[in-house]
């Protein structure tokens, strides 16, 4: 039995969602070959350093790229708008693929690998990566993997129900990246007498406070130094000239970040660094101020006020896909924000804080067991094999949230 782990990104974000999987069925010492596969160096290298020394000691690692002229010709002209080299990988590298019985991945282009070229025997391992609530992580795309394993109960219920998964498909595992998140605040604002606020705005056009109000909200906070602001949006809003989305054909300019912004000793902006994908920040605010970025309910381990931009006017009362602005006041103007942070403040014990609650007990299943030991014996579960009767102590790379 061989079970692969892809991590197929400009970006590192979704490694913490399914590398901890891997280490602990690497631990278990379960009777298969375990291989991770990156596809650029800056995954390589994160993956050796949360791996925890156990690269060559259960795990193979090997770093697949283009191989062909006409792919890295085509890279070279698109790569800057669209994610071609992640398109095109899986076309290079087929034999890879196809000696694996069990590929298990936290995103859903993989799955091109039925559809387009043909690997109708590869059982697909959707791990997700998130645990939020738009709707493009319930679309038709769900239904095409092998097995699924989800957070909690919500996600279970919106990929029966929109996405029309069968239920036997999805295994209910817990939140990995819980097990490995950074507890520490490793950021430069440190004075206790002024509240943090993380904004967090989403790459989306169609949906992301960034493109219409963000430098409004900068601006707000240039003006308000009795506040602190940490700015880290989605790692993907600034990687390339354009954002493109695919769940609505959008295209957009996310700019650049002017001298204020960067002068105002009251802002750290941090446009995509490791620190954006750790927690580091989640954990660290005081408040949650975005639009509709799942991590809002990583911040909300432990829950505090939050605030919503509701840019775009939408109608997103009982709409599922916007249930965490629940959690908190939503605005539609950025001259509201001073009166919506206090409201979030003031109200939070009597108003807000049973609804974040309610809202991440029914995202995240969370035991005793650490949820990557969940996720790799339902893996195991789903391979066939048996869960070794003695497995090897843990060696955690990091600490529980």
């Amino acid at each position: 039995m061989r079970i692969g782990f892809l991590f197929n990104h400009d970006q590192i974000h979704q490694i913490a969602h399914s590398l901890p999987i891997a280490l602990a069925l690497a631990r278990s010492g379960v009777d298969a070959e375990i291989v991770i596969a990156t596809t650029n160096r800056r995954l390589t290298a994160e993956v050796v350093r949360c791996s925890g020394g156990m690269i060559g000691r259960g795990i193979e690692l090997v770093e697949l790229g283009l191989t062909s002229g006409r792919s890295r010709a085509a890279a070279a002209v698109l790569d800057a708008v669209i994610p071609a080299t992640k398109l095109l990988v899986y076309g290079d590298n087929l034999d890879f693929f196809r000696a694996l019985d069990v590929l298990v991945v936290a995103e859903k282009t993989s799955l091109i690998l039925k559809t387009r070229h043909g690997l109708k025997d590869l059982a697909i391992v959707h791990t997700r990566h998130g645990a939020g609530d738009r709707a493009i992580g319930f679309d038709k795309a769900s239904a095409g993997f092998d097995h699924v394993l989800v957070s909690g109960p919500k996600i279970r219920d919106r990929l029966v129900r929109d996405a029309r998964v069968a239920p036997e498909k999805i295994s209910i595992v817990g939140y990995p990246k819980f097990d490995v998140a950074d507890g520490g605040g490793v950021h430069p604002l440190i004075d206790p007498s002024r509240p943090v606020v993380l904004y967090n705005p989403h790459v989306s056009p169609h949906l992301s406070s960034w493109y219409r109000q963000g430098r409004q909200v900068l601006d707000w906070f240039v003006e308000h130094e009795d506040h602190q602001l940490i700015f880290a949006p989605h790692v993907m809003l600034f990687e390339r000239p354009f954002v493109v989305t695919i769940d609505r054909l959008r295209l957009d300019r996310p700019g650049r970040i002017e001298e204020r912004y960067l002068r105002a000793p009251n802002i750290h902006i941090d446009l995509g660094s490791r620190t954006s994908t750790t927690m580091a920040y989640t954990n660290r605010a005081d408040v949650y101020l975005g639009d509709v970025s799942s991590q809002v309910y990583e911040f909300l381990v432990r829950p505090r006020p939050c605030v919503f931009l509701n840019s775009h006017g939408l109608a997103w009362r009982d709409d599922p896909n916007f249930a965490h602005w629940r959690t908190g006041p939503v605005i539609g103007d950025v001259g509201d924000l001073g009166a919506a942070l206090a409201q979030a403040r003031a109200e939070h014990e009597t108003v807000w804080r049973p609804v974040q609650q309610e809202l991440f007990d029914y995202s995240f299943d969370l035991t005793d067991t650490p949820s990557s030991e969940r996720a790799a014996r339902a893996l195991v579960r789903f391979a066939g094999l048996d869960w070794p009767a003695a497995v090897r102590p843990a060696t955690a790379v990091a600490h529980r949230v």
